[in-house]
């Protein structure tokens, strides 16, 4: 078949067809990111079918179906004009359907469904936004696929004002309706403000209710992860409702760790066992930490506190003279990186590590790493917010049974979190007022 006769579409699914075979007969050249690829493609896909359809329906009839007996009052396909779509994957191809002699202009039926649908319109814009298209690609995006400009940049970034009061009532809605068991704080860094090279820590709170749900409970802007900043940040969630926690992980950084000690002096403090083991890994060569990373495992998955302690001295006897640097961070603040172990086993692999907020941060940097560099702080907290709270909507519950619930119950009588009559919140109130 002529090259020139088949459809953008199909090359596009060849070349899909041409890079998952490729995945499968061995390693990527370096420096290609093959998912990455395909990712890409897979939208290129989406936008250039659509785009056929919606001229095969403006003709009424497919590609290279023509009678010679019938005369075609809507025009004539005219081949294609490349255009590119500027996405967060990467740069989308596309070939725009060309029409010719027809007895009306063909123009795109989305203009006309946008123009007619302004809320579907402005949901559209800011979810590209969220997406991490400037408002300008956004003008031009819209303006690429409809034929037309039906907004402009400075239309979208009015309808993206929107994010900006969604994190302000995330930011002073009331929290006592959640009953907090585990919280988790995590930091990302962003340059937040135009002409500053260095960037500046955003703080982010989530916690795991008494029903196994995950949710979002607080985020804001701090110059780092000091301790004025941190009882800051704790003490509006506790302004706000927040009961105590039984536990509650964060990194290894002082000032937060004295935040945490000084608001919530009743909760368990967590120490990451991923940084952990980052921080030991550093402080042996390769080859003696793949042999020596069994018998850490081996501590942070005891059976018992008093188990992992017992295995961590023992590990501090045999590695005390060979590797000084290495048993000093296995010491720092042991008891907080043991302490998980207290918890109801089927809960410690969801709450001894900051991994769910990292892999959110994941998402979030691959938003905004097309952006150089915000503007202005408000800029970028509501972009960051808008990413990690959609991200937040999709984490899955933990589980929350009989046996772990009474478990729970009991931790917070021993730890002196329960009063008399059971009341959390109000002890948490007097604590703070105190």
């Amino acid at each position: 078949m002529n090259s020139k006769k088949i459809k953008p579409s199909m090359k596009i699914r060849k070349e899909i067809f041409e890079i998952v075979e490729g995945m499968k007969n061995g390693a990527p050249e370096y420096g290609k990111d093959p998912m990455g690829e395909l990712m890409c493609k897979a939208k290129e896909l989406i936008v250039q079918e659509m785009l056929e359809q919606e001229v095969t329906e403006h003709l009424g009839r497919e590609s290279h179906e023509r009678d010679a007996q019938k005369v075609y009052t809507q025009g004539y396909r005219n081949g294609y004009e490349p255009k590119g779509l500027k996405t967060p994957e990467g740069r989308l191809e596309l070939q725009i359907p060309q029409v010719r002699g027809g007895e009306e202009k063909y123009h795109s039926k989305l203009k006309d469904f946008f123009k007619n649908n302004t809320d579907v319109l402005e949901k559209l814009a800011s979810e590209m936004y969220i997406r991490g298209l400037s408002t300008r690609d956004i003008e031009e995006s819209l303006e690429m696929v409809t034929g037309e400009k039906i907004l402009s940049h400075r239309s979208v970034s009015t309808i993206t004002e929107s994010l900006w009061e969604d994190y302000q009532r995330f930011c002073q809605r009331d929290l006592s309706n959640y009953e907090v068991v585990y919280m988790v704080i995590d930091t990302v860094y962003e340059s937040v403000r135009a002409y500053v090279k260095s960037k500046e820590g955003i703080l982010v709170a989530y916690g795991i209710l008494s029903d196994g749900r995950k949710v979002l409970l607080h985020m804001a802007l701090g110059s780092k992860e000091d301790y004025e900043f941190g009882k800051e940040f704790l003490r509006d969630m506790t302004s706000r409702g927040l009961n105590v926690p039984v536990a509650i992980n964060s990194d290894g950084a002082p000032g937060m760790i004295k935040a945490i000690d000084e608001i919530f002096p009743h909760s368990l403090r967590l120490r990451c066992w991923v940084h952990k083991m980052w921080n030991l890994a550093n402080k042996l060569p390769p080859e003696i930490w793949e042999q020596i990373k069994p018998e850490v495992m081996a501590v942070r998955d005891s059976l018992s506190f008093d188990e992992g302690e017992q295995r961590l001295h023992k590990m501090v006897e045999v590695y005390q003279s060979l590797y000084p640097s290495f048993v000093k961070c296995l010491l720092d603040d042991y008891e907080a990186t043991l302490n998980v172990l207290r918890l109801p086993r089927r809960h410690q692999v969801h709450i001894r590590t900051t991994n769910l907020i990292e892999r959110s941060f994941v998402e979030e940097r691959r938003r905004t790493k097309i952006i150089p560099q915000f503007l202005t702080e408000k800029s970028c907290l509501k972009l960051v917010f808008s990413v990690l709270y959609r991200a937040s909507l999709n984490w899955k519950k933990i589980p929350m049974f009989e046996f772990e619930l009474s478990k729970i119950q009991q931790l917070k009588k021993n730890l002196g979190i329960v009063l008399e009559n059971g009341n959390t919140k109000k002890f948490q109130e007097v604590f703070c007022n105190a």
